[in-house]
């Protein structure tokens, strides 16, 4: 295996990781979105507020990863998905810069109508977001885009970007529910547990009903990334995705939220994984090869190493970080914590 294969499969599991750590997110501020007016849907945002708060900011991490291997490792492929896709990646840059404001703003914020204005920003950039992210990936699959080829709107919003868009969506909005369905676990809400349970279960439908619809497109409008998904190794991901969702469906009926999550993040990741194997070994098909799309060897080998370092010092904080949130150690300070702090003293007001 060359160097830049070896680099191709880091850039390929980042996207992986950044699909079910920033996709649960995202996710949640899709429920966030569908919870309701003020009163019915004030119970399930508390519980996005408080499960999001200790975690949203890293998960950005992995999309930063994707970037810097993606503009050094593979420039070409860079330059070229850029040029030709700039539109959708901007609005999916601007949602995420809207999405974090409004989700940011949205607590301290004390007046009523500006919190819903705050709340609206975060919740419909965390639709979109997704969205365009998706489409990108649909329009590359279907090879409408090559080295040189000029920005159009056909290259974006084709049907198998549109159905990609939409599964995207939906993959999120399943991620977000299980995963909200064990913070509910976890916080006590019983009432909230089979709330986002039904929810899991109903967007995890969507998923299934959406993949079969994309497949039966991406036959005719993406053929070499059909063939590769009903084949070889491609398949055989792809089976084990459905497995680890349907595993995902029957732990939720019995309240295993710790595994749920596991078995839900796999399918998804399996899925990811499954796409990039299936597009070999092209990095855009069927134009643009691993090899071709490279940088200098010299470039991959200091990339390799950097990476390594990188898996190093950020991966296990990372992997604490979600551990310990998991587990329910980090919480966010609360009003109450806030006003029991003595004004300029920064320690807690007590009894004289």
């Amino acid at each position: 295996m060359t160097i830049a294969s070896v680099i191709a499969w880091v850039l390929l599991i980042l996207v992986a990781a950044y699909a079910c750590a920033g996709g649960t997110d995202y996710g949640a501020g899709f429920w966030d979105l569908m919870a309701g007016g003020a009163e019915r849907g004030r119970r399930p945002r508390w519980l996005v507020d408080h499960a999001m708060a200790p975690v949203w900011e890293a998960n950005n991490v992995w999309l930063i990863f994707i970037l810097v291997v993606m503009w050094t490792g593979f420039p070409v492929l860079f330059q070229t998905v850029f040029s030709a896709m700039w539109l959708p990646l901007a609005l999916a840059a601007v949602g995420l810069v809207l999405r974090g404001a409004g989700f940011a703003l949205r607590k301290p914020t004390r007046r009523l109508a500006g919190r819903r204005v705050y709340g609206a920003v975060f919740a419909v950039a965390s639709l979109l977001t997704p969205f365009f992210l998706g489409a990108v990936v649909g329009g590359l699959a279907t090879g409408r885009v090559a080295p040189g080829t000029p920005a159009s709107a056909d290259a974006w919003s084709n049907k198998t970007s549109v159905i990609a868009g939409l599964l995207t969506v939906a993959a999120t909005a399943y991620l977000g529910a299980v995963n909200l369905t064990a913070d509910a676990r976890r916080f006590g809400q019983t009432p909230l547990v089979g709330y986002f349970r039904l929810r899991a279960w109903a967007s995890l439908g969507a998923v299934a009903v959406l993949a079969c619809v994309g497949l039966g497109i991406t036959h005719d409008d993406a053929r070499y990334v059909y063939d590769g998904l009903t084949g070889g190794t491609g398949l055989l991901l792809v089976v084990l995705a459905a497995c680890c969702a349907l595993a995902t469906a029957v732990l939720l009926r019995f309240v295993a939220t710790g595994w749920a999550r596991l078995t839900a993040a796999a399918s998804v990741a399996l899925v990811v994984l499954a796409w990039g194997t299936a597009q070999r070994p092209y990095l855009i098909p069927t134009s643009l090869t691993v090899s071709q799309g490279a940088g200098a060897s010299t470039t991959l080998r200091w990339l390799a190493l950097v990476t390594l370092i990188a898996v190093v010092l950020v991966g296990p904080p990372l992997v604490l970080l979600y551990r310990l949130d998991t587990k329910g150690a980090l919480q966010p300070l609360t009003d109450a914590d806030l006003r029991r702090a003595a004004p300029g003293s920064g320690r807690p007001e007590g009894p004289a």
